[in-house]
């Protein structure tokens, strides 16, 4: 299990875990980031991180992406 940060592009994931305070757990999961949901990163711009996930993209902070493992 690594944090999202570390995971290579264009590689297909599998969340694992969801850190964090329990409303920063709820933002992520509002924006489909669910644990056994499955997500790929497009790219990463300065840290930060745009990630597939339910047929949608979305970029994501590297301090979010730090809580997300997979």
């Amino acid at each position: 299990m690594m944090p999202l940060t570390m995971a290579e592009t264009s590689e297909q994931l599998m969340i694992k875990k969801i850190g964090g305070k329990p409303e920063t757990r709820q933002f992520l999961e509002n924006l489909g980031f669910i644990v056994g949901g499955e997500i790929m990163i497009i790219s990463r711009l300065g840290g930060n991180v745009i990630v597939s996930v339910k047929d949608s993209r979305v970029a994501v902070s590297k301090e979010m992406a730090q809580k997300i493992m997979v």
